[in-house]
């Protein structure tokens, strides 16, 4: 099975790729039943506003951009969005990524590693909830919340607390029991 840790944060100076490489590092260091961990920023997949011609629940996919990102969301069987709470939501990148495609999504579950000040970025994740089972995608409640999190970067690097680590610990097995009973759907 494969988790598709995905950095949602795509505007310059974002903090949101310390924390996705320190998560993805740690996902691919701690067994957690997932025979492959990668990493998607959409920062580097730049995805313009929604594009395509045609309802994404066709599948009629006329730029590369939108094929390259139904292949990865295709071919994985778990996600952790790694999600900035901007103005008590999720950010806009986070929306329009969700809303290119459709049946790509359908049956897999999804975390949250979420971050931002002293709400750790809990009223975005609960913002990015309902367009996911929309989708057909089973959000967990196991999570890794980081509030206040600039003071726990150093020289660009994230330094993570004990809840943090074991939020992650309590999140990847449980993502992955759902990986494993939602595939028998798909």
């Amino acid at each position: 099975m494969k988790l598709n840790v995905i950095i949602v944060s795509t505007r310059p100076g974002r903090i949101g790729k310390a924390i996705g490489d320190w998560f993805f590092d740690y996902a691919r260091e701690n067994p957690s039943g997932f025979d492959e961990v990668i990493l998607t920023d959409l920062a580097e997949l730049n995805l313009p506003v929604f594009d395509e011609p045609n309802h994404p629940a066709k599948q009629d996919y006329q730029h590369d951009h939108t094929k390259k990102w139904a292949a990865i969301v295709d071919g994985s069987d778990a996600f952790v969005f790694v999600l900035p709470e901007y103005n008590f939501t999720a950010p806009p990148s986070y929306f329009n990524a969700l809303d290119y495609l459709v049946k790509e999504w359908g049956y897999k579950p999804a975390g949250f590693v979420s971050y931002g000040g002293i709400s750790g970025g809990l009223r975005a994740t609960q913002s990015a909830k309902p367009i996911l089972t929309t989708l057909k995608v089973m959000p967990l409640t196991e999570q890794v919340m980081m509030p206040m999190v600039f003071e726990h970067l150093k020289d660009g690097k994230l330094q993570p607390t004990k809840p943090m680590i074991e939020s992650a610990d309590a999140m990847l097995p449980e993502l992955s029991r759902w990986a494993g009973a939602l595939k028998t759907l798909r």
